[in-house]
């Protein structure tokens, strides 16, 4: 699993229960990168986003390689992404 260089700050950034939070969902990914509840980000079809309360996280799979691409809240994080 590697973390996008945009991705590890978002996360360095993030108070610390929910750097816990997002930190054990990001370990379960590891096992299984297509849990229930995920979803390709619309017009790509290689980045999946993922829930975690307020937060997303977006991540690539290529093979068996895992890419943190963003984290971050809902709402600053789509426009953000977008751009």
């Amino acid at each position: 699993m590697e973390f996008a260089l945009r991705a590890e700050r978002d996360f360095r950034a993030l108070d610390g229960s929910i750097r816990k939070r997002i930190a054990r969902r990001i370990d379960a990914l590891a096992q299984n990168p297509y849990p229930a509840g995920i979803k390709k980000l619309a017009g790509d079809e290689q980045i999946y986003r993922l829930r975690v309360g307020d937060y997303r996280i977006l991540y690539q799979v290529k093979g068996r390689a895992l890419m943190i691409v963003g984290i971050g809240q809902r709402r600053e994080f789509y426009r953000r992404i977008v751009r």
